[in-house]
């Protein structure tokens, strides 16, 4: 019996990520993909767990005369997310820090091209809360007429 009980927290432990992840999609499903309307979502779910003063990367290709939004948005637990959008020589395209903080962008790429999404989570200002954790999830859609 008390291998069982072993066995069994040690496989929580191991599922845990998993179950994160599982959750963080969700979310990106059903709270971030909305913000992508009227725009039609690319049927990527791009979504992880962020602790504050992480961020993450993405690269994603662009192609020649299409027009895009990427949205990005955050669980209630965590700061305002902040993202920028770089070329492949990491010059700054846009910011949503300069923004307002704005969970998305709209913008139409004029020549095919990888472009770098980093998305940061700001450490909070309050230093006698704890460090919090929470999804971040970054969507593209494409306008069609």
């Amino acid at each position: 019996m008390r291998s069982f009980s072993y066995i069994f927290i040690l496989s929580l432990f191991l599922l845990l990520p998993f179950l994160g992840n599982a959750q963080c999609k969700n979310f990106a499903k059903k709270v971030c993909k909305l913000e992508l309307n009227p725009y039609i979502h690319d049927g990527n779910f791009n979504a992880a767990i962020l602790t504050e003063g992480e961020d993450a990367e993405l690269f994603k290709t662009f192609y020649a005369g299409q027009e895009y939004r990427i949205s990005v948005c955050g669980s209630e637990s965590i700061p305002t997310v902040e993202f920028v959008v770089m070329d492949v020589d990491r010059k700054v395209l846009y910011t949503n820090a300069k923004n307002n903080f704005a969970t998305s962008w709209d913008f139409k790429v004029e020549a095919t091209q990888q472009l770098i999404i980093v998305v940061k989570v700001p450490t909070s200002n309050d230093k006698n809360t704890e460090i919090q954790s929470g999804c971040v999830a970054i969507m593209f859609g494409l306008k069609t007429d």
